[in-house]
């Protein structure tokens, strides 16, 4: 199985996975990103883009790999993965259900204001605020109201803390 954590940057996806992943027997974390990293290191580059998801190969490369670490370890993948194009989304769960893989879908959602200055205060990765993260913050906003959370389970993660959103999570996949 795996448990998709969906939602924009500052919504809590790599810190809760990780609690998430702690509280599920025999699981994994899998950040899909580092696929994208991997096409990010092909030289010569490939053709430019804003972010690697638009790369065809991306969206079949996170479905194998998901599939063939499952085939080798079993157990569950948690998965934080911010997927807000409907297309990508659709490419993806599809690509897993041929294989037979279940999918819990959560979307870890939080107001505007809140993500922005989760974001504005997470200086761990720099000393300003990225600027990447902020631009998705729009982008979310019309996947939320247009598709996204129809498509899975949300989470308001705007007034609790990581470990009560993991708790959540964990509670939800054990009904």
């Amino acid at each position: 199985m795996i448990v998709w954590l969906n939602g924009t940057h500052g919504a809590g996806k790599t810190t809760t996975s990780a609690l998430v992943q702690r509280l599920i027997p025999d699981s994994r974390v899998f950040d899909a990103e580092k696929v994208g990293e991997t096409l990010m290191d092909i030289t010569p580059g490939l053709p430019a883009t804003d972010n690697f998801q638009h790369w065809p190969p991306w969206r079949p490369l996170v479905v194998e790999t998901a599939r063939r670490v499952l085939d080798y370890t079993g157990g569950t993948l948690v998965m934080p993965m911010t997927v807000l194009v409907e297309q990508y989304w659709r490419e993806i769960s599809t690509g897993l259900a041929h294989h037979a893989i279940p999918v819990r879908h959560f979307v870890l959602h939080a107001d505007q204001e809140t993500l922005r200055a989760r974001i504005e205060g997470d200086t761990l990765l720099a000393p300003v605020p990225s600027p990447f993260r902020l631009k998705y913050l729009e982008p979310y906003a019309e996947a939320a109201r247009t598709w996204l959370h129809a498509e899975a389970e949300v989470v308001d993660t705007t007034h609790l803390t990581p470990t009560e959103v993991a708790l959540q999570i964990a509670k939800a996949l054990s009904n």
